[in-house]
């Protein structure tokens, strides 16, 4: 099933309680153990300055989109088999919506 849009405050509560230990959003914030999330949407895996990703991400290709980020917050491992994201995913697609509406408000 694809990306249907969710609610933003519930997506920005998952994000507080899953993602913000490794991820920022802002811009100009830092990258952490994650790299910053400002402008993902249309990015491709892989290619925030300044952050060394592994050779998965990098070859991965993938242009992030609401679908592409609803088949990989499923399961990151899955997806990008070689990773270092230590998350094991979102397996509601509730959840899953409801964090990517958030971060396409927070990273625009």
């Amino acid at each position: 099933m694809p990306y249907a849009a969710g609610d933003a405050g519930k997506g920005a509560a998952i994000f507080k309680r899953s993602c913000a230990l490794c991820h920022t959003v802002g811009a100009g914030e830092p990258n952490k153990v994650g790299p910053n999330l400002h402008g993902l949407f249309g990015r491709q895996t892989g290619s925030v300055e300044g952050f060394s990703y592994t050779a998965a991400n990098v070859k991965k290709g993938v242009v992030w989109g609401e679908n592409t980020l609803f088949d990989y917050l499923e399961n990151p491992k899955k997806y990008i088999p070689g990773t270092s994201m230590n998350f094991v995913g979102l397996k509601k697609e509730k959840d899953r919506n409801d964090l990517i509406t958030y971060l396409k408000e927070a990273s625009a």
